[in-house]
């Protein structure tokens, strides 16, 4: 595993939103690759890379509590709703 990541809040909201600054390390082949394409903003390609991989993490963690609360289901383990609304982290969702 890598280092963890740094970021520091921004003083400036990007688009209306308050946002934390990351800085990335690329190897010199790529950043001269990007360098020539200026007509794309790479921090908003990386901004949606990092947000579809968290989407995707986030639906995999939810698959994963789904499928335990089947299998304890199964073996007669039962809550109510409100309990399993709880353990899932949908409150503030339903």
């Amino acid at each position: 595993m890598g280092k963890p990541l740094n970021y520091v809040i921004s003083h400036i909201p990007h688009e209306g939103i308050q946002m934390a600054n990351l800085t990335l390390s690329i190897s010199d082949d790529i950043y001269k690759r990007m360098a020539k394409h200026p007509e794309y903003r790479w921090s908003e390609v990386a901004r949606q890379a990092i947000k579809e991989k968290l989407d995707d993490a986030e639906m995999l963690s939810d698959l994963r509590a789904i499928k335990k609360a089947q299998k304890e289901r199964k073996a007669g383990k039962t809550i109510s709703h409100a309990q399993l609304v709880k353990k899932l982290g949908l409150e503030n969702e339903l």
